[in-house]
C-alpha cells in the first residue's frame, strides 16, 4: 500500500473542499522519552518499535489554512513567504498534495513555528499536527483523533504523537497497512515535571531523522538490540509514570536516549548529531547529578538537548544552565 491509497481508503466518506474560508489550529512539539528509530514501512512511516512522549506545552505549531490568492500555492513561515525550491516548502506541499482536490486548487499556508526548524526539536512532528488538524477543520472531515493520527503519520511518523498534550503513546502496530499504527493520550499527570530546553544550534542538522533512521537500520551492527531496548525501557517509563517515580523516569529516558545515539554511531558511515557543545551540556549534567542536584537529559536527531527536572530544583537548573528554556508541561491552559 502507497501513501496515495492509505489516505483514500481513510478518507473515502469525507468532503474534499473547504466549509469555510479558513481554519487557524494549534498543535505541540514533543519529545520522545521512549524512541523512535527505524522504520518496517518507509512508504507509511510504520515504526519498528512503539514509543512514549511528552508534549511541550506552547512550543510547537499555529497553522491557518485557506485558498491562495493567487494560481500558486503561498507558504508563509514565521511572517515571511518561502519560495518552491526550499525543502521545507517541498516536503509540505508534497504532503497536501494527496488532500488537493483537484491539480487547479491552490493552498494557502501560513504558520507560526515556535521551535526551530529541522534542528532535532520536533518542528515536523508538530507542523504535520497541526497540517491535519487545520484540514479537519477547514474541510470539515470530523474525524476522530485516531484517524488525525493515522494522517499525521504521513507527514512525519512523530507527528501522530502531536496532537495531545501530556503523555501520549505511539503503538507500532503490527499490520502491513499501518491501520493499527497510531499514538493515544496517556492518562498520567504530572505537574511537578519541568523540561528544559538547551538550544545552542538553531542551524538544519545535516541529516534529516529520515535518512538517518534509515542508514542506521541498513547498516549498524548494534540495531539488532534496539527492539529489546525499547520494549524494556517502555515498561520501566510507564511504570515511573504510575508510581511517580522520577529517579526511574530520568535514567531510563536518559538511558534510551544515549542508546539511540549510540547504535546511530555505529552506522557506516556513522550518524552523528552531537556537536562539542552538546557533549559539553552533558557532562554539565552529569557534574549536577554527581553534586545531588537531580538533573537528566534526552537528545532527539539534532544537537540540542533537553532537561528533565522537578519544579523544586528550576532554581538550581537556571543556576547552572542559564540559558535554559523552561516547559512547564501540565499547566491549566494546556490539559
Amino acid at each position: 500500500m502507497n501513501k496515495t491509497s492509505f489516505i483514500t481508503q481513510l478518507l473515502q466518506a469525507c468532503n474534499k473542499t473547504p466549509i469555510k474560508p479558513s481554519a487557524t489550529v494549534y498543535a505541540p512539539a514533543n519529545i520522545a522519552l521512549v524512541k523512535y528509530w527505524g522504520k518496517r514501512d518507509n512508504e507509511l512511516n510504520l515504526p519498528v518499535t512503539s514509543s512514549l512522549s511528552i508534549s511541550l506545552a506552547d512550543k510547537g505549531t499555529s497553522t491557518t489554512l485557506s485558498v491562495a490568492h493567487q494560481a500558486a500555492d503561498e507558504v508563509f513561515l514565521n511572517g515571511e513567504k518561502l519560495t518552491a525550491v526550499s525543502p521545507f516548502v517541498t516536503r509540505l506541499l508534497s504532503f497536501l498534495d494527496l488532500f488537493r482536490p483537484r491539480k487547479d486548487f491552490y493552498f494557502r499556508i501560513e504558520t507560526i513555528s515556535t521551535v526551530p526548524i529541522a534542528a532535532g526539536l520536533a518542528s515536523s512532528a508538530s507542523g504535520f499536527a497541526a497540517l491535519v488538524l487545520a484540514l479537519n477543520d477547514w474541510l470539515g472531515w470530523a474525524l476522530d483523533l485516531q484517524s488525525l493520527s493515522l494522517l499525521a503519520r504521513m507527514g512525519s511518523g512523530s507527528a501522530a504523537r502531536s496532537l495531545w498534550h501530556g503523555f501520549v503513546m505511539w503503538q507500532g502496530g503490527e499490520r502491513d497497512d499501518g491501520m493499527d499504527s497510531f499514538a493515544y493520550s496517556l492518562s498520567y499527570q504530572w505537574p511537578s515535571l519541568r523540561l528544559g530546553l538547551l538550544i545552542h544550534s538553531t542551524a538544519e542538522k545535516h541529516m534529516s531523522s529520515r535518512d538517518g533512521m534509515i542508514q542506521t537500520v541498513q547498516t549498524s551492527p548494534l540495531y539488532t538490540a534496539w527492539p529489546a531496548v525499547v520494549a524494556r525501557d517502555l515498561s520501566l517509563v510507564e511504570q515511573a509514570l504510575i508510581q511517580q517515580n522520577f529517579t526511574q523516569l530520568g535514567e531510563t529516558a536518559e538511558a534510551n536516549a544515549l542508546t539511540m545515539h549510540a547504535t546511530a554511531l555505529a552506522a557506516r558511515p556513522c550518524v552523528c548529531y552531537s556537536t562539542p557543545q552538546t557533549w559539553d551540556i552533558v557532562h554539565t549534567v552529569w557534574r549536577c547529578r554527581a553534586q545531588g542536584l537531580e538533573v537528566y537529559f534526552t537528545q532527539d536527531a539534532g544537537p540540542n538537548i533537553k532537561l528533565i527536572f522537578l519544579e523544586k530544583d528550576e532554581a538550581m537548573i537556571r543556576a547552572n544552565f542559564p540559558t535554559v528554556d523552561v516547559v512547564v508541561p501540565f499547566i491549566q491552559d494546556y490539559q
